[in-house]
């Protein structure tokens, strides 16, 4: 069984509802755009604002703000993920081809292992992998924005 045969019946409920069809082809780059674009940029630049502000109060707002945030960011982008292969499967397109999900694969991957960093508290709060979790985040949110790039492309082509 493959993954649009897994996915086929989910799929069926939301054509069920009769979702418009601008709705099923356009509101996973919509709402993944919103994601990315103000979450990502949002919990990135909150991210480094806590590691190179010098005012100790601001920059432990800063993170607040990002150790808050990064995980629902990551949330949100997993769950469009599984939000766009529905897209697909419902507009009757092929699964797993196109560079718009390998980056997407990519760029969760990359959260996921952020994530592991993080939740272990650094390993002991080791320099390295403090300075790991930075730029891995910062190579995720440039990829999520090539993602959304991929992704306008996919649109417009289907």
């Amino acid at each position: 069984m493959n993954l649009t045969e897994v996915l086929d019946p989910i799929a069926q409920v939301f054509k069920n509802l009769g979702v418009p069809q601008p709705i099923v082809h356009w509101g996973h780059p919509f709402f993944m755009a919103i994601v990315i674009f103000m979450m990502g940029s949002f919990v990135g630049l909150a991210g480094w604002r806590g590691r190179l502000v010098t005012d100790t109060t601001a920059a432990m707002k800063s993170r607040d703000d990002h150790r808050k945030l990064a995980p629902l960011m990551t949330a949100f982008l997993a769950a469009g993920y599984t939000g766009g292969l529905l897209s697909l499967v419902m507009q009757g397109k092929p699964l797993l081809e196109s560079p718009h999900f390998l980056t997407g694969s990519a760029v969760l991957i990359l959260l996921f292992i952020n994530a592991a960093i993080a939740v272990s508290g650094f390993a002991g709060n080791k320099p390295i992998l403090r300075n790991a979790h930075a730029y891995l985040g910062s190579a995720a949110i440039a990829l999520m924005f090539l993602h959304a790039a991929l992704g306008l492309k996919l649109g417009l082509s289907i």
